[in-house]
């Protein structure tokens, strides 16, 4: 009889400990600097902007094909791109070089899904992921959080 309570007092001891790394575990990576924070990017600073897009508007119907995009220059810091996946999946980026400081040749300009910039280096980017696909750097594009409620589109940061 001891041995049996002996193994269930070990049993017990162990899953206290267990239960204490599990608590211990989570406190350090709650800690943890978020993924935003720790990738942050020097070149782009942080704003703070909202861009409703109603589909129903003929200024956005190339949104409601999968394939295309729409392009404006009046929000983000040099523009936003708006990417339709493919009708439930979209993709919203900064059109600034991520890999420049902000300058006149840091706008990028998109051509089907690349956007380039006219710095001396071409960067390239692909804006269905964001990723440099020509040029030089170590940052991909910024990307900006966007929700679909019905006909609209809410592109935000």
């Amino acid at each position: 009889m001891k041995t049996i309570k002996i193994a269930a007092v070990s049993l017990s001891e162990f899953l206290k400990k267990a239960g204490l790394s599990l608590v211990v575990l989570s406190l350090v990576f709650s800690c943890s600097p978020d993924s935003e924070v720790r990738q942050s990017n020097p070149f782009l600073p942080e704003i703070s902007f909202r861009m409703v897009i109603n589909l129903s508007l003929p200024e956005y119907n190339s949104l409601n094909f999968p394939g295309n995009s729409y392009v404006t220059y009046n929000q983000g810091l040099n523009g936003v791109v708006v990417y339709n996946i493919n009708n439930t999946q979209y993709t919203a980026f900064e059109l600034s070089d991520p890999n420049h400081s902000l300058r006149d040749c840091s706008r990028l300009t998109v051509e089907g899904i690349i956007a380039t910039c006219s710095c001396e280096d071409s960067n390239s980017y692909n804006i269905l992921t964001g990723e440099l696909t020509a040029g030089t750097g170590q940052y991909s594009l910024k990307p900006y959080r966007l929700r679909k409620n019905g006909n609209v589109l809410e592109v935000y940061n």
